[in-house]
This record gives C-alpha cells, sequence and structure tokens, in this order.
C-alpha cells in the first residue's frame, strides 16, 4: 500500500468512525410496535410479521407484533391501548372496524405517540383518528376493481366466502365486488366463519342450492384454501371463475393450475415494512411522505408467477 493511499484510508476511517457511533446511538431505545386483528389462525399474516422483522433488522429498532389470538376485535382495542402505555416512539395498526378501533387510536396519538394505519381502514379515517398516514390498499376500491375485471370476463353472479365477517373492511370487499359487477350483494356474501372443514362445507352447501352461481369470491389464504378442495370434491374446480383476495402457497398452486383466474395482491410486506421505515426517518429525521401509500390492488394472474411463486407465504 502506498502512502498516500495508507493516507486516504486512514482518513476515511476517521470520518466514518464519528458517523458510525452517531447512527448507533440515533437508533437506541427505539422502539414500535405493530397491532393487528388477524387471530393466531390466520397463516397470511405472517408476511406481515416477516415485513417489520426485516424492517427493524436493516433500520437498527426494535419493532414487536401483537394481536387478539381470537381475532377478537374489543381485545384488540385493549391491546392498542397497552401499547400506547408502554411508551413506544410508534405505533403501526390496523384499522378494521371504525366504531371499536378509534377511540383507543385517538387516544395513543393525544398520549404523544406517533401513529400509521395499515391494512385496513381509509386514508380518510387515517386522518380523523390523528395518524401520520395510511398505507394499505382501500378494501372497498379493490373490491370494485375486481368486480368491473370480472364483469369483463362475463360473470353476473357470485359467492363471497367471507371468513372475517365481524370486520366491516372484510364486507367492504364483497360489497365493492358486487358493485363492480353492477348487482345487489343480497345474500351472495356467506359467513363462513375460520374452521376450514366448516368453510368447504358451507362453500358446497351454496353451490348446491345455486348451481347456476357464474364465480366465487374468497377473501384470503382462510377461506380461499378450504373453497378448493370444496371445488375439486364437487366436480367445478377450473370450470367456476374463481377470483380471491392476498396470496398464499395453495392460491399460487391454484392459480398456475387454472383454477383460480386471479388473485388481488396487496403486498403485506410493504404494509408493514414501509411504516417501520416512514417512523424511523420520521423521528431521526424530521421527514415524512406527503401522501398515503396504496399498497395495491394489483391483479396476478398465471403470466405473472415466477417471483410471486418464489416467495409465497414469505414477502408475498
Amino acid at each position: 500500500m502506498t502512502s498516500i493511499t495508507k493516507k486516504l484510508v486512514l482518513a476515511a476511517a476517521v470520518v466514518a468512525a464519528p458517523f458510525a457511533m452517531a447512527t448507533s446511538a440515533v437508533a437506541e431505545g427505539e422502539k414500535y410496535v405493530l397491532v393487528s386483528h388477524a387471530p393466531d389462525s390466520d397463516s397470511w399474516w405472517n408476511t406481515i410479521k416477516n415485513g417489520i422483522a426485516l424492517a427493524g433488522d436493516q433500520m437498527g429498532v426494535e419493532v414487536e407484533y401483537r394481536n387478539p389470538p381470537t381475532g377478537d376485535l374489543a381485545d384488540m382495542a385493549r391491546i392498542i391501548e397497552q401499547a400506547a402505555a408502554s411508551g413506544p416512539n410508534g405505533i403501526i395498526t390496523t384499522l378494521s372496524d371504525y366504531d371499536v378501533l378509534s377511540g383507543p387510536i385517538r387516544a395513543a396519538v393525544d398520549s404523544g405517540v406517533d401513529v400509521i394505519i395499515m391494512n385496513s381502514g381509509t386514508p380518510d379515517q387515517a386522518r380523523e383518528v390523528g395518524a401520520l398516514m395510511y398505507v394499505g390498499q382501500p378494501e372497498y376500491d379493490a373490491g370494485y376493481a375486481a368486480g368491473l375485471r370480472a364483469k369483463g370476463d362475463g360473470v353476473g353472479s357470485f359467492l363471497c366466502v367471507n371468513h372475517y365477517i365481524s370486520s366491516p373492511s372484510s364486507t367492504e370487499r364483497c360489497k365493492g365486488f358486487a358493485d363492480g359487477l353492477g348487482v345487489d350483494l343480497g345474500d351472495q356474501m356467506i359467513d363462513s366463519g375460520q374452521d376450514p372443514a366448516e368453510i368447504k362445507n358451507r362453500v358446497l352447501a351454496y353451490l348446491n342450492a345455486n348451481p347456476a352461481t357464474d364465480a366465487v369470491l374468497t377473501l384470503g389464504p382462510t377461506s380461499a384454501d378450504p373453497t378448493l378442495l370444496a371445488l375439486d370434491e364437487n366436480g367445478m374446480a377450473g370450470d367456476i371463475y374463481f377470483g380471491t383476495f392476498d396470496l398464499g402457497e395453495e392460491i399460487v398452486k391454484g392459480i398456475k393450475a387454472g383454477v383460480i383466474n386471479w388473485g388481488i395482491d396487496q403486498q403485506p410486506f410493504l404494509q408493514a415494512y414501509l411504516p417501520v421505515v416512514v417512523l424511523t426517518n420520521y423521528h431521526r429525521y424530521g421527514v415524512l411522505p406527503g401522501n398515503n401509500i396504496n399498497s395495491g390492488p394489483g391483479f396476478v394472474t398465471a403470466d405473472g408467477l415466477e417471483k410471486v411463486e418464489e416467495f409465497a407465504g414469505e414477502y408475498r
């Protein structure tokens, strides 16, 4: 090594050392809590967990995931209150039921905790509760876009398999789909529950009673996976139009096999990852995006499965 090179390396080290110390110092003690409405049984949320974990590692902050084990929204409201009382730098939360959750979220904001709404709720609702921004997929809009697509493919009637009917945002998906088709939702939405065997039986019962149904719409892997089994059993797999929200291993297989026409990807990884990055940079440098971030909807078909298939259930 020449003398000049040695001097340059030494100078770079001197400059880098205080920068590294400053970076670690600014990250010390930063903690963010993500609260979701999902029950423990819903594996779709593993991607959310992966998103905050990666963002936490990359940003050098502590992250924690909390949820009501059974999906009970009153329990979720208590979890938000407990999270705020623990004094985090920020809370990232879903807003699946405005009436139940808006109070605890407003209280967290009033106590000085910065909040970002993700996944469910709307940008308007996020503003009303005092959140910094919204990151997610407006559910009615996504359902409406799906309905327009299905209408263009000749669909006129459908079954919406709602596995989380206690969440108004789930119903918004079904309602949007009906409006996109230009039909009344009526009794075309069923409360399937979350037990796979029960979902399968209720789908079979509906299609047996309504054999002229043009399409099936499911709201995620929890309802899509048992519906796939139901269609295999009654011989309708590949013959009935099938669209679904969200992605998962079995959904990807269904798209690849031509049984599912499309899946709506709301990119849950981004819904978890981006709020951690935004909050961290906001607290460190005072910078904040000027707009809400729509992570979806995006339609995944058999033509674009390579990356989705590679990372389904992990980052997609």
